[in-house]
């Protein structure tokens, strides 16, 4: 967990707004100061115990597609899903029982069937991922391990667009929004992808792929209330405008009820914490196909009012465009260009406001050398303009920046024995406006003994460049009186990770996949005390002075149990280790990068009942989240910081020609529950229940 340390009680509540900064503020002082103005909540070195590795055998889906409509998947068989294709692994097309990568993948249908209300719940669904939700719109998401609110080691892109703040590196949840019935899939890999991505995608990549505009034709709505859920609709309208050239239009808006506070309200703890969120979106996409090009540009605006700590709302807005083309050689390769334009716009609520301006130009070439060759290399450039307006005592220096990345990356693929053994060596080189130019390698190896079984091995080294946060964020009492800020000392963090798996067909009803890791990080943030008044540990400076490591196994398979019934699901066991290196002072002890759970399980059953009924479950396990044991503590063993919880929906559907009915139960066996606990806000996740109807032209 994170130490926290605050001036005055609008400290607090400033905080909450920003994802709670103060939660990955890495301080911890064990004595208490006696100035008036400010205070300490001090928390110690967290020690994780291990107990079991338990494998099982019905887990995660990998069942998906890159251009096949959710109508068409239901019909293929298990040995033709095996087949279908992922782009997010080799920035390419290839079958995903082929894939050198700990890949699983949510459909579409997946989505639809789970009754999912918003896109970072239906994250939820990959087992391979850890998510917890804080609150009515926070959430905390990462890929083997480091999960907080603030979570900085993993890559998200929606549409090829790369959605992540500058200000501390990670991702705005409350903003990212599609209308999920045009999710086609959501690619998930676990491990790191800086080879093609970048910096950022150090633990995995989150790819948010929606359909193409021809899938889209003819007109959908549908509008959802509940008890959680006053209300949520969705709008779009599909057409063809000549031949090979469709278009969409959308608006989705929902407004989402307040979870339960159970600490902040004083008396009326356990009431509501009034941190309703609503959001609206609208945008278009229009796709133009061709013989040998495939255009296509995708345009959304967003306006939206978080309220992460229940009083005054958060306001955002922002709009972004992407336009992308790709251009087949021939029997020879391909080519591929993307430029992308992303306006974000935040208010804190307390005249703390972010404005942030990205553009890319990003493009990708791919030729085949012989029969058994393939070269793929690009480059990237990007401009981020990024304006804050502090607040004394609190912000950057300077407040307004325009950050620069730059990027070429080169790959070889060869297939060393033909259809049995391939071999796989990239390399990105990157600039930064921080730390220079950074490396990040990797080679992987693929044999396929059979066409129902694929062994993979990987090396990869990913970095995760400084934020604004690491280097020019700082807290004071006043200008000679500096409690807390970044330094131009801080550099990238590394990791080098080492990734074995298996992905084989057991038999035409069962498939599945193993993935093991073992990852070892350098140069993690740490809090560094500097020689203040008094003998206080003051300012406190962000260093690099933490090492550590993490191993583990991610397990996925998907079971046709009959013709109307599927299951799928997954397990991941996740160990960490995180120490202080040689000569730091770090005053969190190596324990203020995250809560991970242990172990997690997910299985999604869906069953087509007569008469046009659909019958759908979830059950989700996830480990308790250890509490930070203080150093040289003896004593009893301290009560974990969440509980272990197990979640269970249920969605029983009704589909008949044009029109569908739905009602859908969420966390079903508990009228609340903890899934994380933040600094500031300790928020419980009512039970949800609510009702759907849908109708398609």
């Amino acid at each position: 967990m994170f130490a926290l340390s605050i001036t005055t009680h609008k400290f607090f509540l400033l905080a909450s707004k920003q994802h709670n900064f103060f939660m990955t503020s890495p301080i911890l002082i064990n004595k208490q100061l006696k100035a008036k103005h400010f205070y300490y909540f001090t928390l110690n070195k967290l020690k994780l115990v291990v107990s079991f590795l338990v494998i099982t055998s019905v887990v995660f889906s990998q069942t998906e597609d890159t251009t096949l409509s959710p109508a068409s998947l239901k019909k293929l068989s298990l040995e033709d899903l095996m087949n279908v294709e992922v782009t997010s692994v080799s920035k390419r097309p290839e079958k995903l029982n082929e894939v050198a990568s700990a890949v699983q993948v949510i459909t579409g249908d997946d989505i639809r069937n789970a009754g999912i209300k918003t896109l970072p719940e239906a994250l939820k669904l990959a087992a391979n991922l850890q998510v917890a939700q804080v609150n009515s719109s926070q959430w905390a998401i990462s890929a083997r391990g480091f999960d907080n609110v603030l979570a900085n080691k993993l890559l998200v892109l929606v549409d090829g667009r790369t959605v992540y703040t500058p200000m501390y590196g990670g991702v705005f949840w409350d903003v990212q929004n599609v209308m999920l019935e045009d999710v086609d899939r959501i690619e998930v890999i676990s491990g790191p992808g800086g080879t093609l991505w970048g910096a950022n995608a150090v633990n995995g990549v989150i790819n948010i792929i929606t359909k193409n505009s021809s899938k889209t034709q003819g007109l959908y709505a549908d509008v959802s209330t509940g008890n959680t859920m006053p209300v949520q609709a969705n709008i779009r309208s599909g057409g063809k405008i000549a031949e090979g050239l469709t278009y969409r239009v959308y608006g989705t808006g929902y407004q989402l009820a307040s979870t339960v506070d159970t600490v902040n309200k004083g008396l009326k703890a356990g009431k509501s914490a009034q941190d309703q969120w609503a959001m609206i979106q609208g945008g278009f996409r229009t796709d133009y196909t061709a013989k040998k090009d495939q255009l296509s540009v995708i345009a959304n605006m967003y306006y939206g009012k978080p309220n992460p700590d229940g009083t005054v709302p958060v306001t955002t807005s922002g709009e972004n465009a992407v336009a992308r083309w790709n251009h087949t050689i021939g029997q020879v390769g391909d080519f591929q260009l993307q430029g992308y334009y992303d306006h974000t716009w935040r208010d804190f609520g307390n005249k703390f406001t972010e404005d942030a301006k990205t553009f890319d130009m990003e493009w990708q070439n791919r030729f085949r050398l012989g029969k058994r060759q393939t070269v793929t290399y690009g480059g990237d450039v990007r401009g981020i303009h990024h304006e804050v307006a502090d607040i004394p005592g609190f912000g950057f220096t300077p407040a307004n920046k325009m950050l620069y990345l730059y990027s070429g990356f080169l790959q070889y693929e060869a297939m060393l024995i033909k259809d049995k053994l391939r071999f796989t060596l990239g390399a990105k080189l990157e600039h930064n406006s921080y730390t220079g130019l950074q490396y990040q390698p990797n080679a992987r190896l693929t044999y396929t003994p059979t066409k129902r079984n694929t062994i993979w091995g990987a090396v990869s080294r990913a970095v995760r460049n400084p934020s604004r946060i690491d280097r020019e964020f700082a807290v004071s009492l006043s200008p000679t009186l500096p409690l807390e800020m970044g330094t131009d000392s801080f550099k990238s963090e590394t990791v080098i990770a080492y990734e074995l798996g298996w992905r084989f067909q057991a038999s035409k009803k069962v498939s599945a996949s193993v993935s093991s890791f073992y990852n070892s990080y350098d140069n993690i943030r740490s809090a560094e005390p500097g020689k203040g008044p008094l003998g206080y540990p003051y300012p406190i400076t962000y260093g690099n002075g933490v090492k550590g490591e993490t191993y583990g196994v991610e397990v996925s398979a998907n079971a046709q149990v009959t013709s109307w019934w599927n299951l799928r699901g997954g397990y991941t066991f996740l160990k960490k280790n995180l120490w202080d290196k040689e000569g730091s002072k770090d005053l969190n002890n190596a324990t203020a990068e995250s809560a991970d759970p242990m172990h997690q399980f997910l299985i999604q059953s869906n069953i087509k009942l007569p008469y046009h009924f659909q019958f759908g479950t979830v059950v989700r396990y996830v480990g308790e989240l250890p509490r930070p044991v203080p150093k040289g503590y003896i004593g009893l063993p301290l009560k974990p910081a969440v509980k272990a919880y197990t979640g269970l929906d249920l969605k029983l559907g009704w589909n008949y020609k044009c029109l569908e009915l739905s009602v859908v139960g969420q966390n079903l066996l508990y009228n609340q529950h903890r899934e994380f606990q933040a600094t500031t806000t300790i928020r419980e996740i009512p039970r949800s229940i609510y009702g759907r109807i849908a109708c398609r032209f």
